[in-house]
């Protein structure tokens, strides 16, 4: 099973390798098998594709709006017309089951697309009448910004940073991460054919070192990172330091509350959702699920016999519902904590194993995973796992679990499940959290904004709130009548 692009790195609309960067083999997480072998970017790979960006951007941001729009809007339809392919591919780098990419990834990138190219051309400053006198504001690009993906959501990653920036007029350089750098290469391929001009939009592979020199270069005028709270520190601070935008969509332990009027299929339906969809390997995953005395029995029972019909397998079978975490740290990472929640005295309610499949027996499993008896201060209720594991906890009273679900150093996501939508919105209202749901849980559609408070990030993905993150107000002052001078 091979998925080999045509070469490593992606600048100035035409593929480039130099294969003096370091490897960088791609593994499908199923099997544990090399299906493509790449390089890490160089240093003149990185000069080449800032360069690009660099001379591309003037000419792009002189273009009405409207006509940056429909190019967007035309990679937007491709997306859409080749949804299963590239689905294949995101599942082949990932090893989500194809039944989720198929749904789920180039799709958001297409929508990503299309609602930036169209939202743009409405997307203006503003004018301030003095009597006579008036001042406007002007939205203007920044120029070239470096996107930085996750490994969870690749494409679409791709789609959320690069269709606001382009949108806007700047031009892009992004980094896949290490783990997942397939489908970036599909979307630039994608671009050119769209008509987008050749350097505004270069993707260049690599680790951390490749992260680190986009992010100083003196050229680079921004900065937006999807990944851990300890990596969006260090780029944070290293954009910090050389008076860069920045855009820090980080993790997080988000709590998932249902009330005791909640209607219990659907407060397990987002519970599941909320844990283990794409292998519990999603940043604003609600893991901390608060249940209120009286229906705790009843939602832990369905909960449980639901969780234990998932069915996990090859990941390109479109009966799987659940594939393998992305790699063997990941792996050690997610078994190592369901251990720590033994030795914490939790009790492991459901699953914890690792299933031996046939076929994919050096493929990177584990079963979907459930805790009860946990305490708020136990390392598995506190710190971001990113695998299939929830915790379950018991609470009786609004007051008190408001002030449980903030006690966290995160504030991505939280949600609400009860039919008293007064109590809902009051709720919501006192959550430290930057995105919420009440009776669901983990849609992001692209028309709101997506991010976190706390040290779960700075700045907001999507919406028109993305548009302002890529570009900086330029105020006017124009006068109509005489200066009036004491001098």
């Amino acid at each position: 099973m091979k998925a080999q692009p045509r070469a490593s790195h992606y600048v100035n609309g035409r593929y480039v390798e130099d294969e003096r960067g370091d490897p960088l083999p791609v593994i499908y997480p199923a099997t544990g098998e090399t299906i493509a072998k790449l390089h890490a970017a160089t240093d003149n790979v990185i000069e080449l594709a800032i360069e690009a960006a660099r001379a591309a951007q003037p000419a792009w941001a002189r273009l009405k709006p409207v006509e940056r729009g429909r190019i967007l809007r035309r990679a937007a339809d491709i997306l859409r017309a080749r949804n299963d392919a590239l689905a294949r591919l995101e599942t082949l780098d990932t090893g989500k089951a194809i039944q989720e990419t198929l749904v789920a990834d180039p799709a958001s990138a297409a929508d990503a697309l299309e609602f930036f190219g169209g939202a743009v051309a409405a997307f203006n400053g503003d004018y301030v009448d003095f009597g006579g006198s008036f001042a406007y504001t002007r939205r203007e690009p920044l120029g070239v910004c470096v996107g930085i993906g996750a490994w969870n959501y690749p494409i679409q990653g791709a789609g959320w940073k690069s269709a606001p920036a382009l949108a806007m007029g700047n031009a892009m350089v992004f980094k896949p991460s290490e783990n997942t750098p397939l489908s970036a290469l599909a979307l630039a391929e994608i671009y050119t054919e769209a008509g987008l001009p050749d350097g505004l939009f270069n993707v260049v592979q690599g680790y951390g070192a490749v992260g680190a020199a986009l992010a100083s270069h003196p050229v680079v005028a921004k900065v937006s990172l999807t990944g851990s709270v300890p990596t969006g520190k260090k780029v944070l601070a290293l954009a910090g330091s050389h008076m860069k935008h920045a855009t820090m969509e980080l993790g997080g332990k988000s709590p998932l509350i249902v009330f005791d009027d909640a209607d219990v299929e659907n407060a397990v339906g987002g519970a599941m959702l909320g844990n283990f969809y794409s292998t519990g390997q999603v940043c604003s995953n609600g893991t901390r699920v608060f249940v209120q005395d009286r229906i705790y029995d009843r939602f832990l029972d369905r909960l449980t016999s639901r969780t234990k019909a998932i069915r996990i397998g090859d990941p390109l079978d479109p009966e799987t519902q659940m594939g393998p975490l992305i790699n063997k740290a990941q792996h050690d990472k997610v078994s190592g904590y369901i251990a720590i929640g033994k030795q914490e005295g939790a009790t492991l309610h459901c699953g914890g194993g690792i299933p031996r499949l046939q076929g994919f027996e050096n493929g990177y499993f584990i079963e979907p995973t459930i805790f009860t008896g946990v305490e708020d201060g136990m390392r598995i209720a506190r710190e971001e796992i990113f695998g299939p594991v929830m915790t379950v906890l018991r609470f009786s009273a609004e007051d008190e679990v408001i002030e449980r679900a903030n006690d966290s150093e995160f504030g991505l996501s939280a949600g609400v499940f009860t039919r008293d939508l007064p109590r809902a919105h009051r709720v919501v209202a006192e959550l430290q959290a930057g995105t919420c749901w009440i009776n669901h849980y983990n849609l992001a559609p692209v028309e709101i904004p997506f991010g976190g408070a706390k040290q779960s990030g700075i700045g907001r993905e999507n919406s028109l709130v993305a548009l302002g993150h890529y570009s900086q107000l330029k105020s006017v002052y124009v006068e109509t009548g005489d200066v009036a001078s004491p001098y």
